[in-house]
């Protein structure tokens, strides 16, 4: 490797980590105590994917959605998902213009950098499909054309796991686009206490500001698209995905689409932590949010009290991980 691409490399590192850090600290802002959450949201953003935030009321599911779209100088829309909402509410529709006598594309709120579908199963399994070619393909076909969606694009939504009346399961290709599901959980009681006294004393929460531009967040996704997985680590990776599927406690494992998402957050984990290749430790840290929503346990795993989480954390103390010297 040549002294000219280290340097370009050092400084393609320092500038990711300079954005990075600018974002997360906006972000725990509004989401007192919570570094991992938000750092799981991030790399979930920068490895190109999208986020499902799934937890009870009030531990702050929405706030992070705002905060991530708040901190980025780019087009946010929030989606209220209702059981009346209907597809073209979300993608667009086709509308009539009198003075041209013709048809013309007027584009739903899917058209943004940030999107936020708040309480997305309380919408109906039709409204819920809307979203599965834009997620996966970033656009959207209306009377046989597409359209693109802006780039980045990141969907995230949230959905409460106790409160189920009303609501529809997502279908397992439905949770299958989602690159990350994370929970955000209560807080400590010191958070806690910190986030009563500054609400109370600033009158609300605090108004963010954008740190980062659009244009430095797609630099940021192509970046870490640019971190090195060596071939001990895709055989790794490899390796989890089939322990998945042999395991007896569970009916579906992780698909090929699943070990892709996985090496993605890999890769965007290991681009926070400042290095140019990944590790078993950064397939380790987002094997959980990456692969759990994704597995489906056998009906006597679930009456054993089995979860898919268990069973996956498990697999990652089973599954030989690979030495240090094969990681390059």
């Amino acid at each position: 490797m040549s002294s000219e691409t280290t340097e370009t490399s050092v400084d393609a590192a320092s500038y990711f980590a300079a954005g990075f850090t600018a974002l997360r600290a906006n972000v725990e802002q509004a989401l007192t105590g919570k570094p991992l959450a938000v750092r799981l949201a991030l790399t979930c953003l920068f490895a190109g994917g999208h986020l499902l935030v799934e937890d009870v009321p009030g531990v702050g599911k929405t706030t992070l959605a705002k905060a991530i779209a708040a901190s980025v100088d780019a087009s946010w829309h929030r989606i209220q998902f209702t059981p009346d909402l209907l597809p073209s509410d979300i993608t667009g529709t086709m509308v009539y213009d009198q003075r041209q006598s013709t048809f013309e594309f007027r584009p739903g709120p899917v058209f943004a950098h940030i999107v936020l579908a708040d309480e997305i199963n309380r919408a109906s399994p039709k409204t819920q499909s809307a979203l599965l070619e834009v997620m996966e393909e970033r656009q959207v076909t209306v009377e046989g054309r597409s359209h693109l969606v802006p780039s980045p694009f990141l969907v995230v939504a949230t959905q409460n796991p106790v409160d189920l009346e009303g609501t529809y399961r997502l279908p397992e290709a439905q949770l299958d686009r989602f690159l990350l599901r994370i929970a955000v959980g209560y807080p400590d009681v010191t958070a806690e206490r910190d986030v009563l006294l500054g609400r109370a004393r600033a009158g609300g929460a605090p108004a963010l500001r954008p740190v980062a531009k659009v244009e430095q967040v797609r630099w940021m996704i192509e970046y870490v698209s640019r971190i090195h997985v060596g071939d001990a680590v895709a055989e790794y990776v490899a390796r989890l995905a089939e322990a998945t599927r042999s395991h007896p406690g569970l009916r579906l494992g992780l698909s090929p689409r699943g070990s892709l998402a996985m090496v993605r957050a890999a890769q965007a984990w290991a681009a926070g932590e400042g290095r140019g290749f990944v590790t078993p430790d950064d397939v380790r840290a987002v094997a959980e949010p990456v692969a759990a929503h994704r597995l489906l346990l056998d009906p006597q795993a679930e009456i054993e009290g089995q979860t898919s989480a268990g069973i996956l954390s498990d697999l990652l103390v089973t599954v030989p991980a690979p030495v240090p010297a094969a990681l390059r």
